[in-house]
């Protein structure tokens, strides 16, 4: 189900993540849309990769784990409900022990997954990571 990922499975991984955010971030511009799907392959050079395939051997979603911290959890569109994302979520706190993420203010699906899971808000930037003006929340998950 969940293995290790690497550049030859970019191009799957991408498809992956436009579904999802074509899903899920209605507020992104369609030029930073554009701008973020042109970095992924960058950031994919800075965490972790694993991918998840279903029963078939098809990849339906992967996570991006760097030090303590969920760099990117995402689940193709079709997928989502499914319970993947809880599985991709509980490798990353249990096998990989990331506890942080940060996702943009105006995701609220997946604030409110994350924060059914336990992960709570200790604080907030104004602007993204690339200096863009979607507000980002940090997240913790406390040991149990």
């Amino acid at each position: 189900m969940i293995s290790p990922a690497d550049k030859k499975d970019y191009p799957v991984l991408i498809a992956v993540w436009e579904s999802a955010v074509k899903a899920t971030h209605d507020f992104l511009s369609d030029e930073d849309f554009e701008f973020y799907k042109k970095h992924i392959p960058i950031y994919f050079e800075h965490v972790s990769l694993y991918k998840y395939k279903d029963d078939k051997g098809v990849v339906k979603a992967f996570l991006g784990v760097a030090d303590n911290s969920i760099e990117m959890l995402f689940v193709d569109n079709e997928s989502r409900g499914s319970g993947i994302g809880k599985i991709l979520l509980d490798y990353a706190v249990n096998k990989l022990n990331a506890r942080n993420v940060d996702v943009n203010e105006q995701n609220k699906q997946a604030l409110d997954f994350y924060y059914h899971f336990g992960f709570k808000e200790v604080s907030r930037d104004e602007y993204d990571g690339e200096g863009k003006g979607y507000p980002i929340l940090h997240l913790v998950k406390s040991e149990e």
